[in-house]
């Protein structure tokens, strides 16, 4: 038989654009010859409903908008994700669809609740064993527990996290000897490395039970924070045959492969390799994906950024041109372009039409930084394309070097996009002096040394706001999830914006990731940020700050933060591993260290709460709307700081 799963990159109640996604996963398949197919979990209304899964009308018309998807089904056998809801209860069901059809609806038995899943709030877990009945205008299903067959080949399902519980409790252990065929839908969020875990999860499975494993996920920027990558995978045996190409920026990745069931056997030639994980390359992937479909389905002209320079709005930056290289690459410039909805049909033309893009349209070679405007001639069509989606604006002051301005300018310019360079040192010393004349005292970096840094970062926000809202452009808010940790950050300030691309990745990671950007993506720009300690730059030049001199080394206000709220350990233990690990530290140090990360993290739980929305891009995150919660107003760990 030849089985196929398709990854749809849908949006949350949005009936016509996922309808279309499904016809025309269904369509590929059919002329690729597929029997049976199958889509992602909830792949009719969109996982990310959230709270109106609750509601009696979407499960409803979910119900009625999936007799729209009856007549394409003729000749082959489909599986479509939607909520059903019976006696004011929510489902997380498959529907298995097949000549027009609807043979049935099996239902999750496993919820995810931890890290970004709090499906129990909508969801209620289907019973092993058990089965009801579906009614609508007049006709009647079976939902539950069940087992289907198509062409004398039995399959049964496991929906997401039902494949991630204990070999002794989930569906599977229960199919052995009865099914051929596991089908998972799923929506299983990205996180770097994750797709190895995926994938042993699924060959392992198929060898443990005894059967071929069909896993489809979705794919992309679905609701706002999670990404999803896509994956489709196919083992036998313990075998792989089939995985494909992650974060497509197509709207339907359509993969099929051949099982003969008549046999156990899996040939040689059958068998795919996997490659090995690399998290900076699927960091790359799936920032430029995210932010793809984050600008399109929030219907903007592209992204405005404040680019101090510095490493992390410099990363924004090259997320933005990677974006462009790697969707121009897949798509094609015109499609890029139409899917994008930023351009003219007359830009279509002019750019995708009959000239011939050059031969290093992919690379974004260096300019000359004295260069001031290049002319739209010299720059290739990615950059051109990134010229039309990213504007930076550097906002100097008295404090601001000349090293970040030229990290800025040289990236700019390198990749194509607009460059702004404009001071606020007027703004700031009219707003200091309303407060000097309201004290009738004056304002010193003695006496008042957060108050003029944040003063700085603060004034920098109205205008890069203004460029934004007369773009009609996303502004980009660059902090980093170790900055969002301990507060280091003026809110209203360098956290305005109305999206954090970052936000999800702490500040070690970025500075490696830049440095891998700088040779395996070939941006010669990077070197000169790669060359800077971290630092805000709000003090006087001759005062030399950087962020680890104000905080800590990131690799251990990392490793703490981790050792806190992912392990999820006390002050004490916390301290007691960073001894252990930490041998050749002065102790005092360590614990000055871990006083401070706890105490900085407890009095800045409001910031947190403010952020703008990010992308979950690690194992976890820090934002209290899809990973950490954390009381606003705590006693801070101030017994348990004082045992230190």
């Amino acid at each position: 038989m030849r089985i196929a799963g398709a990854a749809l990159n849908q949006i949350p109640i949005d009936w016509t654009h996922n309808l279309r996604t499904i016809r025309e996963a269904i369509e590929q398949a059919k002329e690729s010859g597929v029997e049976l197919l199958c889509l992602p979990e909830l792949c009719l209304t969109g996982y990310g409903c959230e709270d109106l899964f609750l509601s009696d009308w979407l499960p409803e018309s979910a119900l009625a908008h999936l007799q729209q998807v009856r007549p394409w089904t003729h000749g082959i056998c489909v599986v479509v994700g939607l909520p059903v809801r019976l006696n004011h209860r929510t489902f997380n069901t498959a529907a298995v669809l097949r000549d027009g059809e609807i043979l049935g609806f099996a239902a999750k038995q496993f919820l995810a609740n931890d890290g970004v899943h709090y499906e129990p709030r909508f969801f209620y877990p289907w019973p092993a064993g058990e089965t009801t009945t579906v009614q609508w205008a007049g006709e009647e299903w079976t939902l539950g527990d069940m087992i289907f067959e198509h062409q004398g080949v039995k399959f049964g399902f496991e929906i997401c996290e039902d494949a991630w519980r204990p070999d002794d409790v989930r569906p599977a252990c229960r199919l052995v000897g009865r099914v051929d065929l596991i089908v998972n839908p799923s929506a299983s969020h990205f996180a770097m490395s994750k797709t190895d875990v995926r994938y042993h999860l699924v060959t392992e499975a198929s060898r443990t039970f005894n059967c071929t494993y069909l896993y489809a996920n979705l794919l992309g920027n679905e609701a706002g924070r999670m990404i999803y990558d896509g994956e489709i995978l196919v083992a036998r045996n313990g075998h792989l045959l089939l995985r494909n190409q992650l974060m497509s920026f197509k709207e339907v990745d359509m993969e099929c492969v051949d099982v003969d069931f008549t046999t156990e056997q899996v040939r040689a030639d059958e068998i795919q390799p996997l490659p090995a994980p690399d998290e900076y390359r699927e960091l790359n992937q799936a920032l430029s994906l995210a932010l793809f479909d984050y600008m399109r389905k929030a219907r903007s002209r592209g992204f405005v950024l404040s680019l101090s320079g510095g490493a992390d709005s410099v990363m924004c930056a090259v997320a933005v041109a990677e974006l462009v290289r790697l969707g121009a690459a897949e798509l094609g410039t015109a499609e890029f372009m139409r899917r994008s909805g930023c351009f003219t049909s007359e830009e279509i033309e002019r750019l995708a039409g009959p000239a011939t893009p050059t031969s290093d349209q992919n690379t974004p070679g260096p300019k000359d930084a004295s260069h001031s405007e290049p002319s739209e001639q010299q720059l290739t069509i990615n950059q051109q394309l990134t010229r039309r989606l990213l504007t930076c604006a550097y906002q100097g002051t008295v404090n601001s070097s000349d090293d970040t301005y030229n990290s800025a300018k040289e990236l700019a310019d390198s990749i194509g996009a607009v460059f702004y360079d404009w001071t606020i040192d007027d703004e700031v010393t009219g707003y200091v002096g309303k407060i000097q004349h309201a004290l009738h005292r004056e304002l010193t970096w003695k006496t008042d040394d957060l108050a003029l840094q944040n003063i700085q970062a603060r004034v920098r926000a109205p205008a890069i706001w203004l460029l934004a809202n007369v773009q009609n452009c996303l502004l980009m808010t660059t902090s980093n999830r170790s900055e969002a940790s301990v507060g280091y950050c003026t809110m209203d300030g360098d956290t305005a914006g109305s999206i954090s691309p970052i936000a999800g990745v702490d500040k070690d990671f970025v500075k490696k990731w830049l440095r891998w950007a700088e040779t395996e993506l070939n941006y010669p720009a990077l070197r000169h940020v790669n060359n800077l300690q971290p630092t805000a730059e709000l003090r006087p030049l001759e005062d030399k700050q950087t962020d680890e001199r104000d905080l800590m080394p990131y690799v251990l206000l990392n490793r703490i933060e981790r050792l806190a709220f992912y392990d999820r350990l006390s002050p004490q233990q916390v301290f007691a591993v960073l001894r252990e690990e930490e041998a050749a530290t002065d102790p005092e140090l360590l614990k000055t260290y871990v006083k401070r990360f706890y105490s900085l993290w407890s009095r800045n739980q409001w910031k947190r709460e403010r952020y703008a929305p990010a992308f979950h891009l690690d194992d976890y995150n820090v934002d209290p709307r899809s990973w950490l919660r954390f009381p606003i107003l705590s006693g801070g760990f101030t017994e348990e700081l004082n045992e230190l």
